[in-house]
């Protein structure tokens, strides 16, 4: 079975989003703060849901708008919660991302088509990525790769954070987005330089996108499997220096 040209596109979508997560992730993970992304892609998800059941027809500026402002809320209590109780700080986003995907439930439940949009939300078909998304990741990637040496502060990493989180769900799906973020900061972890590990991560992000093509499976869940494989792998590695910030990596 040949594989179209069009196959490009998503491939560009999940190298362009790899490029604007990784580092966010090895930012999460020196936090710890690794239930981040679930909590405030479920706050983005929540509020996109009700934003359709409340208005009649919204427009995507308009949903996305208000998307964002949801996660950009969730990150500000992410934030507080980290600060203020940092000893339970993990728990304590846990439960906000079980708040998060309660309300969306819920929301989803009043939209004849909710469901199927809260599905889309967690795994997305990454094949079906059109030029404009990926140039929304590639601007994500740019303004990323801009800021690296400021993302220390939190002040300038949880409102990235939140932005950057809830432009990449639509188009790629909590999941992957999750993967993406914590599989690449494993293994840099571990000691293994940033080359090699961007590399693997886009040859797993290729397998799944191959398997699903192959096996006419979902993109999103395929991508989401390899690169969470890809990320469980590191666990064989021995860390270089466990108490070595892997963000002085980067």
């Amino acid at each position: 079975m040949s594989i179209d040209l069009w196959f490009l596109t998503p491939m560009a979508a999940l190298l362009m989003g790899l490029l604007a997560l990784a580092p966010l992730g090895a930012h999460v993970l020196t936090r710890s703060v690794v239930f981040i992304d679930l909590a405030v892609a479920q706050a983005a998800a929540a509020t996109a849901l009700w934003v359709a059941t409340v208005v009649d027809h919204p427009n995507a500026w308009t949903t996305q708008l208000m998307a964002t402002t949801g996660a950009m809320l969730c990150a500000s209590v992410v934030a507080w919660l980290s600060h203020r109780w940092p000893q339970q700080r993990e728990a304590l986003i846990g439960l906000l991302y079980v708040f998060g995907a309660s309300v969306a439930l819920l929301g989803a439940g009043q939209d004849p088509h909710g469901r199927e949009r809260l599905g889309q939300l967690l795994a997305a078909d990454v094949l079906w990525s059109d030029g404009y998304q990926v140039l929304v990741l590639a601007t994500c990637a740019l303004a990323v790769t801009l800021s690296r040496r400021w993302l220390s502060r939190d002040a300038v990493f949880y409102p990235g954070f939140a932005l950057v989180a809830s432009l990449a769900v639509p188009v790629l799906g909590l999941f992957v987005v999750f993967a993406a973020l914590i599989a690449p900061g494993l293994w840099q972890r571990a000691g293994v330089s940033i080359g090699l590990t961007g590399l693997g991560a886009v040859l797993a992000s290729a397998l799944g996108l191959l398997v699903s093509w192959l096996l006419d499976m979902p993109s999103g869940a395929c991508v989401a499997l390899a690169l969470s494989a890809f990320g469980v792998l590191s666990a064989g590695f021995q860390p270089r220096l466990q108490s070595e910030p892997i963000i002085k990596s980067l």
